[in-house]
């Protein structure tokens, strides 16, 4: 066998694949240039209805009229959320499939066996909205403050009960850290929604929950409920008598719901950074506060880096959340 024909045989070998290598690092920025071709799938990991799939389908409807292509919201409800994010996150990373998370998504790693890692195996891409949770009781509960219900629990462990979504929701967590800063035993009691966790404070059925605005607001407002305190940093424009748990008796409390854009990992960063250059403008219409006042909630937005964080701080606060207050799944 001659040099030239050895040289022959193992350059038709190699080179098939520095020829593709090469094609594929240019289609790359031409994919990134050209996206969106095609519709987009946002899933939202829960049942249709409620605060977090009126946002999803908000920024669908934006996102779409922004990017000149279909953007459409997959309900898969399941197993605390992580169904439907799990079936997200294994999509293929070219910015078709994307995962509208709540902080659901940051406690699940503390209460389920989750198929995937929550930081790494994602790709964040922006954080959408952000409000505070309300403590509204019964109007017959005797404690009216912060201060009173903590006096209370202090009085007699275990005789408040809270209701909640279920075991392991971010309600349920909310709970369990104001409880662990406060130094009190309240009892748990699980539903299978928020609706009927809220719902049954109102008849009386259970003292109290930690409710997002946009279950428990107009009740408060119709009298049907007490507000006790917000959980956030601020006041509710809403409701600018109700004070925050902080001013009223547990100083350093801080509990938030927020809304985001997730998708698989590894996204090429032109995609990312376009959806999140997008999602941004549309946060800043003067238009969209308005929309998200209604469930609560107001604009926020920042980075794909800004949001990593904020998954990484709260992954580790609810894990020891989890672990202080000995939360497991039934």
């Amino acid at each position: 066998m001659t040099l030239f024909y050895k040289w022959r045989m193992r350059a038709s070998r190699i080179l098939p694949t520095a020829v593709l290598a090469l094609l594929a690092l240019c289609m790359a920025p031409a994919s990134a240039q050209t996206f969106p071709s095609k519709p987009i799938r946002i899933i939202f990991p829960f049942a249709p209805g409620g605060g977090g799939d009126f946002i999803a389908r908000f920024i669908a409807q934006h996102l779409a009229e922004s990017l000149g292509q279909a953007v459409y919201v997959d309900n898969r409800p399941g197993a605390g959320g992580m169904t439907g994010t799990d079936l997200g996150v294994r999509s293929d990373p070219d910015g078709y499939t994307l995962v509208l998370i709540s902080n659901s998504y940051t406690v699940n790693p503390s209460v389920y066996n989750i198929k995937f890692d929550p930081i790494e195996d994602v790709t964040p891409i922006a954080l959408i909205d952000e409000g505070p949770l309300l403590i509204v009781a019964n109007p017959k509960f005797p404690a009216k403050t912060t201060q009173a219900l903590i006096d209370q629990a202090k009085a007699a462990p275990d005789s408040i009960t809270f209701s909640s979504g279920g075991v392991g929701s971010v309600v349920h967590f909310a709970a369990e850290l104001f409880s662990n800063m406060a130094g009190i035993k309240m009892l748990h009691i699980p539903y299978k929604s928020t609706g009927l966790a809220v719902n049954d404070v109102i008849g009386g059925e259970v003292d109290l929950s930690f409710s997002s605005t946009a279950s428990s607001l107009q009740s408060v407002k119709n009298g049907m409920l007490n507000a006790i305190a917000v959980t956030g940093n601020t006041r509710l424009a809403a409701l600018p008598d109700v004070p925050t748990v902080q001013e009223s008796g547990l100083p350093g409390y801080n509990t938030i719901l927020w809304h985001g854009l997730i998708g698989p990992k590894d996204m090429p960063k032109p995609i990312v950074d376009r959806l999140n250059k997008e999602i941004n403008k549309i946060l800043q219409m003067p238009e969209t506060a308005k929309h998200l006042e209604s469930q609560g909630v107001e604009p926020s937005w920042g980075s794909p880096d800004d949001f990593r964080d904020l998954i990484k701080k709260e992954v580790t606060t609810w894990k020891k959340v989890a672990h202080d207050a000995n939360v497991k799944l039934n």
